[in-house]
């Protein structure tokens, strides 16, 4: 069954925070590793990986291998693919939606191997070691697709007899400093505000609301999980239990636990 589920930030600071918000951020994120100890298995949904407009990928590489840092901070360490749950997602879900499952070099054993970037690295850190789905979201397709999608993998994790913590990968707004690689757009700080008062006042189920402009401007890697996310939430009762933003940056971050009211 699916017993919690996290958006957790994969920014560089909240390894070593230098400032109140960022330490509070990190440990939310510390708080969520505690809480995901019951699992048997994880799915993380990740923008930093394979990427693909209009396809979401499954990852059924059964060795998952630390690749690319971000900025010069390397984290090493080698997951393993829950395979069954994996296929089981797959199989669930190939009919009606545009996935791929996601092979290298081999179907199995010691050559079916898969990197991992930052974006699946940096939540990993605070997560106690078990097996693990890689999932990846497309942009292209629509909203309705997306939630749709969420539904179909709540149900396959629901149904199944592991305990499993759905977790997003997710920084918001990459333009909150003039000086940073994007510039400043105010659409970056109203898109992070309005994201944090959807998660504080229990109002996930606005999120397809967003216009696509403000998306768009603000510079975002997070609305597409997200929404794949809120589907996957239709399962059940779920009730915030911490939550926290930072910015020290020219990008947003934000840590949110759900868990099973």
């Amino acid at each position: 069954m699916l017993i919690g589920v996290a958006i957790m930030p994969h920014g560089n600071p909240v390894l070593e925070p230098e400032d109140d918000e960022t330490r509070r951020l990190t440990e939310v994120l510390r708080k969520i590793g505690e809480e995901f100890k019951e699992a048997d298995s994880y799915v993380l949904i990740s923008p930093h990986n394979v990427r693909m407009s209009d396809h979401l990928g499954i990852v059924m590489a059964e060795h998952l291998i630390s690749w690319l840092g971000f900025d010069g901070v390397e984290l090493p360490g080698e997951w393993e693919t829950d395979r069954e749950l994996a296929e089981g997602i797959y199989e669930a879900t190939k009919d009606r939606f545009p996935v791929v499952d996601l092979h290298f070099a081999s179907l199995r054993g010691e050559y079916s191997r898969w990197p991992l970037s930052w974006g699946e690295l940096i939540p990993l850190q605070f997560l106690e070691k078990k097996p693990l789905v890689l999932l990846t979201p497309a942009r292209s397709l629509s909203r309705e697709t997306l939630i749709e999608f969420g539904e179909a993998l709540g149900e396959v994790m629901e149904k199944s007899k592991k305990r499993i913590a759905l977790i997003v990968s997710a920084d918001h707004g990459h333009a909150h400093d003039e000086n940073g690689p994007y510039g400043y757009r105010k659409e970056s700080e109203e898109y992070d505000r309005l994201i944090m008062r959807l998660i504080n006042e229990n109002r996930l189920e606005e999120l397809p609301k967003i216009s696509e402009e403000l998306v768009n401007k603000a510079l975002v890697d997070s609305y597409w999980q997200m929404l794949i996310m809120l589907g996957a939430m239709g399962v059940g009762n779920f009730e915030l239990k911490e939550s926290a933003y930072a910015c020290p940056t020219y990008f947003g971050m934000a840590g949110a636990l759900w868990v099973r009211g």
